[in-house]
């Protein structure tokens, strides 16, 4: 087994999984890393039962290990490791590790509140901004960007979607300059952060109408890049392109107020569709809902739609509604 590479060994581990499962598994991967691993898997032949087995259990190994580091460090890992397999086996999975153990740029920011990482970058240059945010979670990062004033954040839209690689002097001189404001942690190597799809993720967490205006701002500046990010992204319109047994699952989660709410400023194609996947008696009730509410500002209406959102997206993370963006219509299909 020491002379298969990765890749291969890839392969192996995913045909031992099964169709459902492995689809799955590379449902998570890259289209580049999709490609090749179908390539392995259709020129693999057979598969001896014992390497099977190493294989495996290598890849035990090394969840194993990987849970050890998160939950006590790297010299937690290492005693446990150790302990277990001995010192030199406990080195060698660590070392494969190695690339998975550096610290992650601007960890010390979890641990600060949105608003309060606003209040210290806002007066930063907008690549600064761009560079810290893309190195957030989507879900903090658009509450940042939502407090940025209108005049810079498509400027940061536009700097996040064109950024790539990061030189480890760049990254530790902005760390620097945090730590003094709010005590960091430094880290080493390349970082890659940003990208089109990191904007997406960012839009799809934020709210709508600042989603709508840092489009439509981008828009005028770079129409292309606009069209690109909205292609990745997934808004309360297109409800409309899910399969009727999507939106009964999604509608199993959502709350009536939200639903009536949402409803209100939506086009009559989708009002139709949402309301024909429910039964009489729901139906009527969301009418009634809409009806006696009455007048709602627009930004209720918009928070209730980006619920909805949220729930298909999640329903789409653990693999109950499957959202196709391949292609040129952005289908989507469950």
């Amino acid at each position: 087994m020491a002379n298969l590479d990765g890749r291969t060994k890839a392969a192996v581990f995913l045909a031992c999984l099964g169709p459902q499962v492995a689809s799955k598994v590379m449902s998570k991967l890259s289209e580049e890393e999709i490609e090749q691993l179908t390539l392995d898997l259709s020129s693999l032949g057979t598969v001896e039962p014992e390497v099977r087995e190493s294989i495996i259990e290598e890849f035990h190994q090394m969840y194993v290990a990987n849970r050890y580091v998160t939950a006590g460090g790297i010299e937690y890992a290492r005693h446990v490791l150790e302990t277990a397999l001995g010192p030199e086996r406990a080195l060698e999975i660590l070392t494969r590790l190695q690339s998975s153990l550096q610290e992650v740029p601007f960890e010390f920011l979890k641990r600060a509140d949105p608003s309060q990482i606003c209040t210290f970058i806002q007066d930063e240059h907008p690549q600064t901004i761009a560079l810290i945010l893309a190195h957030l979670a989507p879900t903090v990062a658009s509450v940042v960007l939502s407090a940025l004033s209108q005049e810079i954040r498509a400027d940061v839209v536009l700097r996040i979607a064109s950024m790539d690689r990061t030189p480890p002097e760049i990254v530790r001189e902005v760390e620097r300059v945090l730590e003094r404001k709010m005590a960091s942690v430094f880290s080493q190597g390349f970082t890659f952060a940003g990208g089109v799809k990191e904007v997406a993720e960012i839009l799809n967490c934020i709210d709508r109408g600042t989603e709508k205006s840092i489009m439509a701002d981008l828009g005028e500046r770079d129409p292309e890049l606009a069209d690109e990010i909205a292609r990745l992204m997934f808004t309360f319109d297109d409800l409309i392109h899910i399969e009727d047994s999507g939106i009964q699952k999604a509608l199993r989660e959502i709350e009536q107020r939200d639903l009536a709410l949402a409803l209100k400023t939506a086009n009559e194609d989708l009002s139709e569709k949402i309301l024909h996947n429910m039964s009489e008696r729901a139906r009527e009730m969301i009418k009634e809902e809409m009806e006696y509410m009455g007048p709602v500002r627009l930004r209720s209406v918009e928070e209730a739609q980006q619920k909805i959102v949220s729930v298909i997206r999640r329903l789409e993370e653990s693999g109950d509604i499957v959202i196709s963006r391949g292609g040129g219509t952005d289908e989507i299909v469950v």
